[in-house]
């Protein structure tokens, strides 16, 4: 598997799996996806990048990253993951993972911070945990799940500021 830069003639292949993920309401708050909409939210601009995960040819994951906050919080990175679902078990996810903190480190961010990890979502805390973010807290009922109901936000972060895990 290979992880680079996405193109702008990466979208076509990212768009489905945004649609699915986003569709299905079980783990991000977008709104319901419009292809030109969701195309501006997801490839993000410098400082940031969007990245795909390629195997054989085919997009089986991508992520964005960059700062999490403007001025003067943009010394902490964050980020963003999608893997078509077709890809789940495969260490996509992982993957773009390692990559994005691997990309803040050499950028020089003192921290990652991901905002909203929705706590039903157990696959993306554990993977998160393993790579070694800690839950700093949790926004009880700020996520609308299809299935669940009102359940909480994860807060993660993850301090880029000693040696390498």
């Amino acid at each position: 598997m290979e992880i680079r830069t996405a193109t702008d003639a990466d979208w076509d292949a990212i768009w489905p799996i945004y649609e699915a993920i986003v569709v299905a309401g079980e783990t991000y708050a977008f709104p319901e996806p419009r292809y030109d909409e969701a195309r501006s939210l997801w490839m993000e601009r410098p400082p940031g990048r969007t990245v795909v995960a390629v195997d054989a040819g085919r997009v089986l994951g991508s992520a964005k990253m960059g700062p999490n906050r403007p001025g003067r919080g943009d010394h902490v990175a964050t980020a963003s993951f999608m893997v078509d679902p077709a890809a789940h078990g495969r260490g996509v996810g992982r993957a773009l993972g390692r990559h994005t903190v691997d990309w803040a480190r050499a950028a020089g961010y003192r921290g990652m911070q991901f905002n909203a990890v929705v706590e039903t979502n157990e696959a993306a805390v554990h993977l998160w945990q393993a790579l070694g973010f800690e839950v700093l807290g949790t926004v009880p009922g700020a996520f609308r799940h299809p299935v669940h109901g009102f359940v909480g936000l994860h807060v993660m972060y993850l301090d880029l500021t000693g040696p390498e895990a």
